[in-house]
């Protein structure tokens, strides 16, 4: 997608976001999204693009750090159950509590029985929240190891992304299988009741523009200022887990 292309549509969407905002506020819903994905694989400039426009008041990004002594000694989903948002707000979590079904499973910071049990745990969990009347949207954003490599490099030599160089990080790459398999159990264990949105995420503008859409269409406010495009299947996908879910991810 060319430069001008890409920001023209990224304002549409961007005004559009505001719409749904104010339809938030105006309804008193409460929506959550979920960022889930490999490192580097572009979580933050798609929060980044999502909130640009959103009122700060309502809105609250969500990155928690490593948990603390008093988080490991409590209720797996208790740190995470404090951010939910309240009435009229939109949040999220740039990481959630899935980090226990990614990085603790592949890295070893939980156990397998602690493993097992989240998996088993999740899915009831959110039930009750959506129940409650939270809107939940979940976003696996899946990219290549090529790109992955790549953009991990750029981090090294980019002074501005410094930042967010992590431990992580530097097995990242080593333990592509292994992350692999973690992210298939994940999908086919916790995506029955909440679906998962697969986003293919080499390219970030159609990456961007594809999540922001998606979330425009899940919700209906009653319009919105500037059209919507179709889903294209190509770029995300409601995780069923059919055949063709399963090849559309990157190996």
């Amino acid at each position: 997608m060319k430069r001008k292309a890409y920001k023209d549509a990224l304002l549409k969407a961007q005004i559009d976001l505001v719409d749904l905002q104010r339809h938030v506020i105006a309804e008193y819903k409460r929506l959550l999204v979920i960022f889930e994905g490999r490192d580097a694989s572009g979580k933050d400039g798609t929060i980044k693009r999502i909130v640009a426009h959103q009122s700060p008041r309502e809105t609250r990004v969500v990155a928690l750090g490593k948990p603390t002594e008093r988080d490991r000694s409590s209720w797996y989903f208790q740190r995470y159950v404090e951010h939910l948002p309240a009435n009229s707000e939109i949040a999220l979590f740039n990481r959630s509590w899935y980090n226990r079904a990614g990085v603790e499973k592949v890295m070893g910071y939980c156990t397998d029985r602690q493993y097992e049990a989240f998996l088993a745990d999740v899915g009831p969990f959110e039930q009750i929240v959506v129940d409650d009347g939270l809107i939940l949207l979940k976003y696996y954003l899946d990219v290549t190891k090529s790109e992955q490599a790549a953009r991990l490099e750029d981090r090294r030599q980019n002074p501005l992304k410094t930042w967010k160089i992590s431990p992580i990080d530097a097995v990242a790459l080593e333990k592509w299988d292994d992350y692999s398999v973690a992210r298939n159990r994940m999908l086919a264990a916790t995506g029955d009741q909440q679906t998962w949105r697969v986003v293919r995420a080499d390219n970030k503008r159609e990456l961007r523009l594809a999540v922001i859409w998606d979330i425009l269409r899940s919700i209906d406010c009653g319009g919105y200022t500037h059209a919507v495009p179709d889903r294209d299947p190509d770029m995300l996908r409601h995780w069923s887990g059919s055949e063709a879910d399963q090849s559309f991810l990157a190996s």
